[in-house]
């Protein structure tokens, strides 16, 4: 369960890789605006959903192999070039927070949790229905004809269209996850049900062999990831022509650059401090619960969580490296703080590199030692200190980008907050 909240603040900048990176420096100090640096900020947006497309036809491009011959190699293949996807996406998220455009359609592509009982076959112990949710447990994969609102649906064929027109958010309930990344998870992966022990979600490869099928409805199973896949493209295509020359959300923010500065600013406070260190973080290690990761199927809740803090420092330094190297970088915030204050860019830059290295320890250690849904299980003293370590970086930053806010001269921002980190006694409730 998501628990959101909105608080006004007076805030400011966010960070970016697993490398400590300087502030950018640029040659002439006038080439240093506002415009210029919301320049950088669309530029970048603009190769990140382009990388994102790229990757998420590479996804579709596995997913059609593996479909078609199915073999454990191919589901591996699949698996793999859905955590290559994660990449460059997740750094998108940093644009989400202050752009109506972007937070009104990431919905559609990255949401969660999600009741999967809604996609296709669960375990016994997921349970037979919810108070919440009608849909729980309807299985789409395996009922050709459903019932939403009270209407009978056709669903003798899976489309993108069904998913995305009739089945996302059915009746109204966000669980009701029915497209995007996590959907295309849980058909990959199947649920992970080991609780804190190791091991991700381990759906067989024959649950897509019609020939050799396992789980039921294989042809259905394979309508469903493929219509999936072909959804997410179309959706990431939405996105990257909104950033396109010319294209609305690019608008937004050139044609008035002191609100673009405000978006960037909200974006990497909104995104550092309720929505990661909060919400994704915070209130999974209170709970102690398995299934508060992002990634849940997968077990690739540390990627998630590392490019998330790259992409936000990636808005503050004005500069993204693309999967193939290519680096795209200008004007950046930190030029401008720089400009105002330069102690305190010094200390944000330094902040935002803390959490990247907090990050990236979280990271080696669930490619290492234990998966992220391991760390923060009851009991795991030392699985939870480095949870908290890197909460306790994101929360630090936050407080300087706060600071940086004042020193730009804007007036207030606004910065999702966290029960989690706010008022922890609503959680428990």
């Amino acid at each position: 369960m998501i628990y959101e909240r909105f608080f006004k603040r007076p805030v400011c900048m966010i960070a970016v890789s697993a490398v400590v990176l300087s502030t950018a420096t640029v040659s002439l100090a006038s080439e240093i605006s506002e415009n210029s640096v919301v320049m950088t900020y669309a530029d970048i947006a603009e190769a990140i959903f382009e990388d994102s497309l790229s990757s998420a036809e590479a996804l579709s491009a596995a997913v059609k192999a593996f479909t078609k011959s199915p073999s454990k190699a191919g589901l591996d293949a699949a698996r793999s070039a859905w955590i290559a996807a994660r990449v460059p996406y997740q750094q998108s998220e940093v644009y989400r927070f202050g752009n109506a455009k972007v937070d009104d359609w990431e919905g559609r592509v990255n949401a969660w949790p999600l009741d999967e009982g809604l996609i296709d076959y669960v375990s016994s112990s997921y349970g037979a229905e919810s108070d919440e949710n009608a849909l729980y447990t309807v299985n789409v994969v395996a009922n050709k004809s459903l019932t939403v609102n009270g209407a009978p649906v056709d669903a003798s064929v899976i489309t993108p269209k069904l998913l995305s027109a009739t089945l996302h958010e059915a009746e109204g309930v966000e669980a009701n996850v029915a497209t995007g990344y996590h959907a295309i998870e849980f058909l990959l992966w199947g649920q992970d049900l080991n609780g804190t022990n190791a091991g991700a979600g381990n759906r067989p490869y024959t649950d897509f062999d019609v020939q050799s099928c396992t789980g039921g409805n294989c042809e259905r199973r394979i309508q469903y990831l493929e219509a999936a896949t072909e959804l997410l493209i179309s959706d990431l295509q939405e996105m990257l022509a909104l950033w396109r020359k010319d294209g609305a959300a690019r608008a937004d923010v050139l044609d008035d650059p002191a609100k673009g500065i405000s978006a960037m600013l909200t974006g990497m406070g909104s995104l550092s401090y309720g929505e990661l260190a909060g919400e994704r973080m915070k209130l999974g290690l209170l709970l102690k619960d398995p299934e508060e990761e992002h990634d849940c199927f997968s077990d690739n809740t540390h990627n998630s969580h590392y490019f998330d803090q790259i992409g936000i420092r990636n808005v503050y330094t004005g500069h993204y490296r693309r999967p193939g190297g290519e680096i795209v970088s200008g004007p950046s915030l930190s030029d401008l703080v720089k400009k105002a204050d330069p102690k305190l860019d010094a200390d944000l830059t330094a902040d935002l590199n803390a959490s990247v290295v907090a990050m990236a320890a979280l990271k080696t250690r669930a490619e290492t030692i234990e998966a992220y849904d391991q760390m923060i299980g009851e009991g795991n003293e030392e699985g939870n200190a480095v949870v908290q370590n890197a909460i306790d970086k994101l929360i630090l930053q936050t407080r300087a980008i706060e600071r940086a806010v004042v020193a730009l001269g804007i007036d207030k921002i606004e910065i999702e907050g966290s029960d989690s980190l706010d008022n922890v006694n609503a959680v428990f409730k």
